[in-house]
């Protein structure tokens, strides 16, 4: 249980918060204590400094080891050696020094009453009446007129700068933890906050799969966030899954229906033929196969772009293909100016043929058919000149099985098929196809292709 609830969303948003600002909190922990043991030392080391100088300086105009001021202050030690490093005097109660600089060998050079510019600095300890303490050595080096060359070593406690870093160390240890776990707290209750709507969404995404309830939809909070625009794709989602499920089944059954008529007929006339061979209408059966042969080719390529078929690479002649579909049907006229389009000479065929066979099942005596290229379009435009369409109907009649009362009592077989066919396939290929009114009141089909 543990494992699972540590590969939540909520747990790994809280562990990564809790990470970062621990990060960030030694980072900083390390860059404050640094900065104040840094400073905490530069403030021992002026003092170290100035209490040297002001000794080297007594120093440099003769004046008695005996008459040195700055030798009575326990609390910054001061010893000062000759050039052979022998101790020459020191600060009351001053039993020992260790840790400080030596010497350097540039300090030979100094003249009489001169003193060093450079200050070196040291750590070490001092050991004052019997204590010994961590010190910060500053040394001067300094050439009394009297007795040559000296150096004076002036110590200034850590004490201080050790017990600031210990109080700042222990603070961070306390409060860090603390911080922490506010953070991961405040991580841990924004979070689950933050993902109810999402818990929401999958428990009702749950249940809808359980009941296969299609038209039930997920909550959408009132935010204007990512968890809102996710809840609105869902449901948008589903209601494109309800569509194209409830597509399918009106599919399936008005295929069946449509199936089922020719099916019937068909097993009719044979047995009629078999008891009665005399009266078999061999022409009505033979008619009622053809009928099923197109209704299944129908039905074959419909489910092939619902696969996601798309068009073979080619070249097409919309021109040439246009005369070669009119070429057997009588009263159709062709006005093609040569252009080609890419996509699958078949289909394109497909729906010439469709467009065709439509207009002639409704048009009164004639039908044109027009080619011309428009920008990087090809347009092709068959018009007849019968009823036309009614506007309320001019989207409608692309839909699957979908036939007007006055085709279903002129069509000789059709199964509202062929223009939802052409318009599938014009999509396919990247255009569109629509219908409008002629001006003589007919039915002009326009379909546009982009151009090869």
């Amino acid at each position: 249980m543990s494992r699972r609830r540590f590969r939540s969303v909520r747990a790994r948003a809280t562990l990564g918060a809790s990470l970062v600002v621990a990060v960030a909190l030694l980072a900083a922990g390390a860059a404050v204590l640094l900065s104040l043991r840094s400073n905490l030392i530069d403030q021992a080391d002026t003092q170290a400094e100035r209490v040297a100088r002001t000794v080297a300086g007594q120093l440099s105009v003769g004046t008695a080891y005996d008459e040195l001021t700055s030798l009575d202050d326990d609390d910054r030690p001061v010893q000062i050696v000759d050039a052979a490093g022998r101790p020459v005097a020191a600060s009351e109660d001053l039993e020992r020094i260790s840790g400080a600089a030596p010497p350097e060998s540039g300090d030979d050079d100094l003249e009489p009453g001169e003193i060093e510019e450079e200050t070196r600095f040291s750590d070490g300890t001092a050991t004052v009446d019997g204590d010994t303490a961590d010190h910060r050595f500053a040394a001067v080096a300094v050439r009394d007129p009297q007795k040559g060359l000296l150096t004076v070593y002036a110590g200034a406690p850590l004490s201080a700068e050790q017990s600031a870093v210990r109080t700042a160390l222990t603070v961070m240890l306390i409060g860090f933890p603390l911080l922490l776990a506010v953070v991961a707290g405040v991580t841990w209750l924004v979070t689950r906050r933050a993902l109810r709507p999402v818990e929401g969404i999958r428990r009702e995404m749950a249940a809808i799969t359980a009941s296969a309830d299609l038209a039930r939809r997920v909550p959408e909070p009132d935010t204007h966030d990512e968890v809102a625009r996710l809840a609105r794709t869902t449901n948008e989602t589903l209601a494109a899954l309800e569509s194209s499920v409830e597509r399918g089944r009106r599919f399936v059954a008005d295929a069946s229906h449509e199936l089922r008529s020719p099916i019937a007929s068909l097993r009719t006339q044979l047995e009629v033929g078999a008891a009665h061979p005399g009266l078999l209408d061999v022409a009505g059966a033979v008619e009622d196969t053809v009928r099923l042969q197109r209704l299944a080719a129908d039905l074959l390529l419909l489910a092939r772009l619902d696969a996601g078929e798309g068009p073979t690479d080619g070249r097409v002649d919309l021109a040439a293909l246009a005369r070669e579909e009119a070429a057997g049907r009588p009263g159709v006229t062709v006005d093609a100016e040569p252009v080609e389009v890419a996509g699958s000479r078949g289909q394109l065929g497909r729906v010439l043929a469709n467009l065709l066979d439509n207009a002639r099942r409704h048009a009164r005596s004639a039908v044109g058919v027009r080619v011309r290229r428009v920008g990087e379009r090809a347009v092709v435009e068959i018009a007849d000149d019968g009823d036309g369409v009614p506007e309320a109907d001019r989207e409608r009649i692309f839909e699957r099985f979908v036939r007007l009362d006055d085709a279903r009592s002129r069509d000789d077989g059709g199964a509202g098929l062929g223009l939802a066919i052409a318009r599938d396939v014009a999509v396919r290929h990247g255009g569109t196809l629509t219908v409008r009114e002629t001006p003589a009141g007919g039915a002009l089909f326009e379909l546009r292709l982009p151009i090869a």
